[in-house]
C-alpha cells in the first residue's frame, strides 16, 4: 500500500510536465499584407491602380475600416491603404501581416513564450488572425487563410508578389530576440554601402522566401522623406527593364533608372504621393552580392 501511494504521488508530480509542455511554433509561410498610411487617399488610389496596375478589391479586404482601400497583389497577398494626417511624421508602414498555418496555435505558442497578443479575431475576408507588437512597437498581424475571396481577381502584369517590406529598426539585437528567437525568422542577407558595414538586414520567414528588412542606423529625428525611403515595400519581377517600360507606359515619369543593388539584384525605385518607396526588384541576383552571401532560397513568381 505504501508503494502504491508513492507511485501515485510520482504520477501527480510528473503529470503537469506533460500537460504544460510548450507548443511548437506553427509555420510562417510569407507576407500576407502590408498596410500603408497615406495622406491623400484619392491620389494614392490613382498611383497604385493606374501607375502600378494593381486591382482595387471590391470585397475581401482584410481591414474592417470603412476608410481603408485595399489592392490585390495576388490571391494570398494584398496592399492596404489607410488615411493618415499628412502632418504626422509617422512610419509609412502601419502593419505587416504574415501567413501562419493556424492562428489559434500561434497564439498558444506566443503566450507560452511570454509574448502578449490579442485574442483570435476574424477579418472581413474570413481570415483568423492575432495582433502583436514587436519590441519596437511595429504592428504585426499573424493570420491563417479565410474563404479565398481574392482568388479570382485580375493580377497586375508588373508584379505578382510582395517579396519584402522594410522597417526602420533601432536595435537589431532586440528585434532579433523577437523575429529570430521567437518567430523563427532566419538571416537571408546583410550589407551596407560599404563592405564592412551593415545597414540592411534581410530576415526571411522560416517557411517561405519573403523577408522583413531591418533598416539600421537611421536618425531618430529623420524627416518624412527619409522615413518614406526606409519604410518601404518591394515587389518582385522577372525582368527589371520590362517593368520599367511598363511603368512608363502606365504614365510614370522616371525619377531613377534601374540599377544593381548591393545585394546583386536589379532594382527600380518609385515613390507614391506620400514619398513612400515602392521598390521593384528582380527575384534572383544577377551578380555576387557585397558584404555577405545569401543564406536562404530566393523568391520566385507565383503561379
Amino acid at each position: 500500500m505504501r508503494f502504491v501511494r508513492q507511485l501515485a504521488l510520482l504520477l501527480i508530480v510528473a503529470l503537469p510536465l506533460c500537460t504544460f509542455a510548450a507548443p511548437d511554433r506553427p509555420e510562417i509561410t510569407g507576407i500576407a499584407l502590408v498596410r500603408l498610411r497615406v495622406g491623400n487617399m484619392d491620389a494614392s488610389r490613382v498611383f497604385y491602380a493606374k501607375t502600378l496596375g494593381l486591382t482595387q478589391a471590391a470585397k475581401g479586404c482584410f481591414s474592417s475600416a470603412k476608410t481603408a482601400t485595399c489592392f490585390i497583389v495576388n490571391s494570398i497577398q494584398q496592399l492596404e491603404l489607410i488615411p493618415s494626417d499628412p502632418g504626422e511624421n509617422k512610419n509609412a508602414v502601419e502593419a505587416i501581416g504574415y501567413h501562419v498555418r493556424d492562428a489559434n496555435a500561434m497564439r498558444a505558442y506566443l503566450l507560452a513564450r511570454g509574448v502578449k497578443c490579442s485574442e483570435v479575431k476574424r477579418s472581413d475576408s474570413g481570415d483568423k488572425y492575432i495582433e502583436v507588437q514587436d519590441p519596437e512597437d511595429h504592428r504585426v498581424l499573424l493570420l491563417s487563410p479565410g474563404n479565398g475571396t481574392m482568388s479570382s481577381v485580375a493580377i497586375s502584369p508588373l508584379s505578382n508578389q510582395i517579396i519584402h517590406a522594410g522597417l526602420v529598426v533601432r536595435n537589431r539585437a532586440v528585434e532579433d530576440a523577437f523575429y529570430q528567437n521567437i518567430l523563427g525568422f532566419r538571416l537571408y542577407w546583410h550589407g551596407g554601402m560599404k563592405d564592412d558595414e551593415t545597414s540592411w538586414v534581410a530576415m526571411e520567414v522560416p517557411n517561405g522566401t519573403n523577408w522583413l528588412e531591418y533598416m539600421l542606423g537611421i536618425s531618430p529625428t529623420a524627416d518624412h522623406h527619409t522615413l518614406g525611403v526606409m519604410n518601404h515595400i518591394s515587389l518582385g519581377v522577372m525582368n527589371i527593364k520590362a517593368a520599367d517600360a511598363r511603368l512608363i507606359n502606365n504614365g510614370w515619369k522616371p525619377t531613377e533608372e534601374p540599377k544593381l543593388g548591393r545585394d546583386g539584384k536589379w532594382q527600380l525605385n518609385l515613390y507614391d504621393p506620400d514619398d513612400t518607396r515602392v521598390e521593384y526588384m528582380e527575384f534572383k541576383p544577377a551578380q555576387k552580392p557585397c558584404c555577405s552571401d545569401f543564406t536562404g532560397p530566393h523568391p520566385g513568381p507565383k503561379g
